[in-house]
């Protein structure tokens, strides 16, 4: 029923999907106004969508112009769906213009097509073929619409402060059937304020070490430049021994009688450093092994303690687990010292519902002060988590099952969606699992199929949560 009943509307939703796509919604800070706090394309974007509202009949309700919300049904509950418009750049190596989508017969390529516009333009069409029906609603829905959701998320906490909480909602920004849980997100430097033991006649000494850029991901390169003192060549040619018993790859220059060492390694999200291999961490290992200066020798002894080979925190005494959750885990994303100011490490932490993060902080707050180092906090995002026997999640399940007899059972992840702004939210699609996942990356694309049956599924899921109300 709900399938054939999309097949009515295939050709707007491409063409309302194509005019969403044309529109280059990547954050331009440079361009920021007060009518366009991160730049003129996502604006643009948001307004796009309330001028679809409009047309169809919906009112919005505009916050501040970096967030607002297209407004159906009617009910003293409400459903929150949670969407965004804005895109990362396009990068290069396109086959196609990103922000000039291209049909074909079984897709549209285009920047964002995945990433969040295909799905926005799904969840959209869903609640406006409900509206054309005349379904007896039985809940309020404020489709969300978010501008600034793949860097600060400014826009939906702008709108949490003033707007109404969703009794219950959805992100379409992720994968099916269903993800529940998302792990607690902490980012926060340790930072060196001293050392702890003098050196007698240090060989080497660390002028420069340098290693990643971001928190959320696993460096793949790094670089230390030294002063040695004597016997260069020993240096060398132990630093070469290194790279083969680890098998990674490495060089090393010198320039103007400073060594150079450089070690590469391999990029992988922070949500799972095990995926990577972190470069920093390696050079920091070999770097141990140097009679390095006293600052020097304080800051890669800490390394080797606490942050070499952790990947779930247990030299940072936060191992933990759960069944249901998995793991905590540590990434060392950021990595710098210099013999001026010292040294620095910028740590990613995920960790499941039941760790007292708080807690362990503080422990280990008191235990690196002793050696010469500090906590210095970032962000935090707890955990986020909705019990799977939930009413809510069996109702958009099933939709979810009725659709295409897959009975997978939901789950939980390490990242991070919209879902989490929600106090009873989940991310409900997108993608299926023969979806190819071009997010974030070139020749991003949404086959048609995909398109419709998600479309075809949030109908149903919404059916059941807003007209349906079937809580058993």
């Amino acid at each position: 029923m709900w399938r054939n009943k999309v097949k009515e509307y295939e050709k707007e939703i491409v063409s309302d999907l194509k005019g969403l796509l044309s529109i280059e919604s990547v954050r331009n800070d440079a361009e920021s106004t007060y009518d366009a706090p991160v730049g003129p394309g996502p604006k643009e974007a948001l307004n796009y969508m309330y001028q679809l509202g409009e047309r169809d009949g919906f009112s919005y309700v505009d916050i501040e112009n970096i967030v607002g919300r297209i407004e159906a049904g009617k009910g003293d509950d409400l459903l929150g769906i949670l969407c965004h418009v804005d895109v990362v750049p396009a990068g290069s190596g396109w086959e196609t213009d990103p922000f000039d989508p291209v049909e074909t017969e079984e897709t549209i390529i285009a920047r964002g097509t995945l990433d969040d516009k295909g799905p926005t333009i799904a969840a959209y069409y869903a609640v406006k073929i409900l509206e054309d029906m005349k379904v007896d609603w039985k809940k309020r829905i404020h489709i969300i619409v978010g501008t600034d959701e793949e860097s600060d998320w400014k826009c939906t906490d702008r709108y949490f402060e003033t707007e109404e909480m969703p009794t219950v909602g959805f992100a379409p920004d992720a994968e099916f059937p269903l993800i529940h849980g998302e792990k607690g997100i902490v980012t926060f430097n340790i930072l060196q304020s001293g050392y702890v033991e003098d050196i007698d006649e240090p060989e080497v000494e660390l002028k420069a070490f340098f290693s990643g850029e971001r928190f959320n991901m696993v460096p793949d390169t790094a670089q230390a430049k030294l002063l040695i003192k004597e016997q260069m060549t020993n240096v060398v040619q132990n630093f070469e021994m290194f790279l083969n018993e680890h098998e990674i790859e490495g060089e090393t220059s010198i320039d103007e009688g400073f060594l150079n060492l450089t070690v590469f390694g391999k990029a992988a999200h922070g949500m799972d450093p095990t995926l990577g291999i972190n470069a920093g961490l390696l050079l920091i290992e070999f770097l141990n092994s140097l009679k390095l200066d006293k600052y020097a020798r304080s800051y890669v002894k800490f390394a080797n303690d606490y942050l070499v080979n952790s990947p779930k925190g247990e030299k940072m005494g936060m191992k933990f687990a759960t069944e249901e959750m998995g793991e905590v885990t540590t990434n060392t994303g950021i990595m710098s010292y210099t013999d001026v100011d010292g040294g620095q490490f910028g740590i990613n932490l995920r960790y499941p519902e039941g760790f007292n993060f708080d807690q362990s902080l503080t422990r280990f707050s008191e235990e690196v002060t002793e050696r010469g180092f500090e906590i210095e906090m970032d962000k935090h995002q707890v955990p986020h988590y909705v019990d799977k026997d939930d009413a809510f999640i069996h109702q958009l399940l099933s939709a979810y099952r009725n659709q295409t007899d897959d009975q997978s059972e939901p789950y939980t992840i390490g990242g991070g969606t919209y879902a989490r702004n929600l106090d009873k939210g989940v991310a409900f699609g997108a993608m299926f699992k023969d979806s190819e996942d071009l997010m974030h990356q070139k020749n991003e694309y949404i086959t048609k199929k995909q398109l419709f049956n998600a479309t075809a599924i949030y109908l149903e899921a919404i059916y059941n949560v807003c007209v349906k109300d079937d809580k058993k």
